[in-house]
């Protein structure tokens, strides 16, 4: 069942989980002008459509290369509207999202540009006419492709200003961990704040589990697993986060043994794959990575083949499976030697 069809909107615009076990959700009507009936219908229907884009998916690897570049065209629609992106012109900023936001493997930016056109949101043209040339980056450069949004969607854009942000949340949400979320924005140029001014909230009908940050710092006694930091202000602890290890929009659960305990920059190196875990639950470090000051040499570089903190006895420590995903799906290998 397409995920979308477990979502509704409620009266207020919040999204919530649809009676029922599949189907459109209905809508009581009676409180609704015409004119927002058509405005919910129409910013359903793309929000369904984005959703059910193809990815390549196997074991639980992530593919995030088209919601990459839908991110990218929603943002240059937010500054600049519906104009064709040229292929050669916007290359290198894809190329570059990829890098910093995609899996470890190399991938071409030309993939999500030509395989996003067989799903209806996006179109490709050429010097010869409409239609792809294929993901090759010689014949994109050569035929001189360009990438536009759906001319539905660019109507769908400009009726709902709103819409923006309903897409990017559900593209963040579903491809990414919170922590990456506002560099990607600033990365694509998408300014969700405004855009959000008035707007209607976002809810995915599997919900994070509030009790997860509690349970997780509890475990490991409110102290980073990393660099041991414990810092509290006025009786609240401040700095430390609860870190998925698989990410929760790849099924990670919100359970201990999915949890660590993360001060700020190690859950923000962590979720870019500067950190990783070995199967010893020891901490490595990516060879990518350089930094040349006395703080970097102590808080990241130092760390390589160092133990994580374990939880407290009796509680569930780490599954080998997620640490095993983080470090296929999320790690920058190879890692630095200790």
């Amino acid at each position: 069942m397409c995920p979308y069809h477990a979502w509704n909107f409620d009266l207020t615009g919040r999204l919530r989980r649809a009676r029922g076990t599949g189907g459109m959700p209905d809508f009581d009507t009676s409180a609704v002008r015409p004119d927002q009936i058509h405005l919910h219908s129409a910013t359903m229907d793309w929000v369904e459509r984005i959703a059910g884009i193809r990815r390549w998916a196997r074991d639980g690897e992530r593919a995030p290369h088209k919601p990459l570049l839908l991110l990218y065209a929603l943002g240059r629609f937010q500054r600049e509207g519906g104009a064709p992106l040229v292929f050669s012109a916007v290359e290198a900023d894809l190329k570059r999202l990829l890098k910093e936001y995609g899996p470890p493997r190399d991938t071409s930016p030309g993939y999500p540009f030509h395989h996003l056109a067989g799903d209806g949101v996006w179109l490709v043209d050429t010097v010869h006419g409409p239609g792809s040339p294929g993901a090759g980056l010689g014949r994109l450069r050569a035929s001189q492709a360009t990438g536009r949004l759906h001319p539905d969607l660019i109507r769908a854009l400009v009726d709902d200003s709103r819409l923006v942000s309903r897409l990017a949340r559900f593209l963040l949400d579903n491809n990414f961990e919170p922590s990456l979320h506002p560099d990607i924005c600033a990365l694509v140029g998408l300014d969700l704040e405004s855009a959000e001014a008035g707007a209607p909230t976002m809810r995915k009908a599997r919900r994070r589990d509030p009790a997860f940050r509690n349970q997780v710092l509890m475990a490991y006694e409110y102290c980073c697993a990393f660099c041991g930091y414990d810092g509290w202000l006025d009786g609240v602890t401040v700095g430390l986060d609860a870190a998925h290890v698989r990410w929760w929009a790849f099924d990670g659960p919100d359970d201990l043994a999915n949890g660590l305990c993360l001060c700020g920059i190690h859950h923000k190196l962590f979720d870019k794959g500067v950190l990783g875990l070995d199967t010893r639950r020891a901490i490595t470090v990516s060879a990518r990575y350089v930094g040349r000051s006395r703080a970097s040499r102590e808080m990241v570089l130092h760390l390589a083949g160092q133990p994580i903190r374990e939880p407290q006895p009796g509680l569930r420590p780490l599954d080998d499976d997620h640490i095993s995903w983080h470090f296929r799906q999320v790690f920058r290998s190879p890692a630095r030697g200790t």
